[in-house]
């Protein structure tokens, strides 16, 4: 039997060890899933202090030398995820990781001015663990890179080890953080000066750690077909149109999915009833639950919407804090949740509504897997505008949770919410509600349409349904992973040995078997 596919997976958090956002979920979930399908996975991180505390067979590894920064000595510490037990290294760099800052910011919040240095280090220890040169550990055959932050480590394996290196892949999960720092960083980076690194790295006069995956990853996915469509245009590519252009050929777009055990109403801990799409009758109970912890006037048949998630100009959340009035005017018993952190002045504008709806609104600022439980639990109405969304999960635990999603139909939220019309009703196939523009009226007008579907509770059960019935689970989804990892090894082998015979090791795809991994799990 042929030895399973050894694959480093690089990035920087991982669920339940640290997380800010879906990277951390999907770091988590795929590389459970890729090791149901038969491979051999194992993850790298930065050393967090609070990722150390949770990992679990916590052990010594190798010392590393030749990671730059004013550190002191670097180590890769071994242990294993919570839950799924996934082997992970972190890269052990107190001065970097343990310093009492956030993942990215410092301890008040702000941006850590020393990113540049702290990720750069990550990509070295990737790296040196890719190519051999952190003891006996195993040389992967797959080097899978997520987001700016892992982005040097494909250009890095090139650079150094030419054709003889593990093949690449990069995941672009937001196109938009590109990680951008100033020249005068460069020589802090521990970088050769050789002239495709600093082509590769230069964008408009600073320095791009995203846009060298995208010139030397053997293959590039991102997390869902419409936004692997959308960041070839102006509008989305984020001033890297033109590079992802030369690249469309090894560009696939794969949906995300999601931990369907961890959110799921009939095991969640958090729930004061179970329920499924068997029996929903326990989803009445959590609102009334929900509803009377946070001072919400307990009433099942009010109309209880809900936003969960960041609070940033890209989930249009400023066009909600301005929206709100209007939004719970309209009716007087409409009830909303706002739970989610981010920008200052959206917080801020959200907190000075606190107290203007007694019994209607309710604020919570802040972030945890409890509250978002139980907040998906009681709503009946997802409202999940965004400017752009690579993929979203948030609309995907909602509709697990029977709770009907309002989107932007952009990016993944087009290819994973059906809207809701009279044919859609009538063929079942509806799963939430479109609007279409970025106006408050726009959002406005999409929640009236929601509401006023709410009312008719027999077409408002068959929405709730089909949401619960959909699969997003990541099955498919790994299985078009691993498709993408054969593709790419065949051309590695065939970079090193261009006469051999090499029938099994995986086709190169082409065109119409490209299109059937870009639509895989939609």
């Amino acid at each position: 039997m042929a030895e399973p596919i050894r694959i480093l997976f690089a990035t920087s958090e991982v669920f339940p060890l640290a997380k800010t956002g879906g990277l951390a979920d999907v770091a988590a979930s795929l590389p459970a899933a890729l090791a149901r399908e038969g491979a051999d996975v194992h993850l790298i991180m930065p050393g967090y202090q609070e990722a150390l505390d949770k990992a679990e067979a916590l052990q010594d590894g190798p010392a590393l030398a030749n990671i730059p920064g004013d550190h002191g000595t670097a180590r890769l510490l071994r242990g294993r995820v919570p839950g799924s037990g996934l082997p992970v290294w972190f890269l052990d760099i107190p001065a970097f990781y343990r310093d009492g800052g956030g993942l990215y910011t410092n301890a008040d919040g702000s941006e850590r001015p020393d990113n540049p240095v702290r990720f750069a280090a990550l990509c070295h220890a990737t790296t040196a663990l890719a190519l051999g040169r952190a003891g006996s550990v195993p040389i992967p055959d797959i080097v899978h890179t997520n987001d700016w932050h892992t982005g040097l480590v494909p250009m890095m394996m090139e650079i150094e080890a030419g054709p003889r290196r593990p093949a690449s892949l990069f995941t672009i999960h937001n196109m938009a953080f590109q990680g951008h720092c100033g020249w005068d960083w460069f020589p802090r980076l521990g970088l050769p000066g050789d002239p495709r690194v600093t082509q590769a790295m230069e964008f408009y006069g600073v320095v791009n750690f995203l846009k060298p995956a995208l010139c030397f990853a053997d293959a590039i996915t991102t997390v869902s077909p419409t936004y692997a469509r959308e960041i070839q245009t102006p509008e989305y590519g984020c001033g890297l149109e033109g590079v992802i252009a030369t690249r469309a050929d090894s560009l696939f777009g794969i949906l995300n999915g999601i931990d369907t055990a961890f959110w799921d109403p009939a095991r969640s801990p958090w729930l004061r009833a179970a329920y499924s799409a068997h029996d929903i009758s326990g989803k009445r109970v959590c609102k009334e639950d929900v509803q009377q912890e946070l001072g919400l006037k307990v009433d099942p048949d009010a109309p209880l919407l809900a936003f969960i998630g960041r609070l940033t100009w890209q989930k249009m959340a400023d066009v909600l804090a301005r929206t709100l009035p209007a939004i719970l005017d309209r009716e007087p018993d409409r009830q909303c949740i706002v739970l989610g952190e981010g920008d200052r002045d959206i917080e801020d504008a959200l907190r000075a509504l606190d107290g203007s709806f007694p019994g209607r609104l309710a604020i919570q600022i802040g972030y945890s897997e409890r509250a978002a439980h139980r907040a998906l639990a009681a709503a009946d109405i997802l409202v999940h505008g965004s400017r752009y969304e690579p993929c979203g999960l948030t609309q995907l635990y909602a509709m697990r949770f029977g709770t009907v999603p309002l989107v932007r139909p952009v990016g993944g939220l087009a290819d994973t919410v059906t809207d809701t019309t009279e044919a859609t009703i009538a063929d079942g196939t509806a799963t939430g509600f479109y609007f279409r523009g970025l106006t408050d009226d726009a959002e406005l007008e999409g929640i009236d349409r929601a509401v006023g579907v709410f009312r008719h509770h027999i077409a408002w059960r068959r929405l709730q349904l089909a949401a619960m019935a959909a699969d997003f689970g990541w099955a498919r989804s790994a299985r078009a992973y691993m498709e993408i990892y054969a593709c790419v090894l065949r051309r590695r082998l065939q970079a090193l040995a261009p006469d051999a015979d090499l029938a099994g090791a995986g086709e190169v795809l082409q065109p119409a078997e490209k299109r059937s991994v870009l639509s895989a799990s939609v």
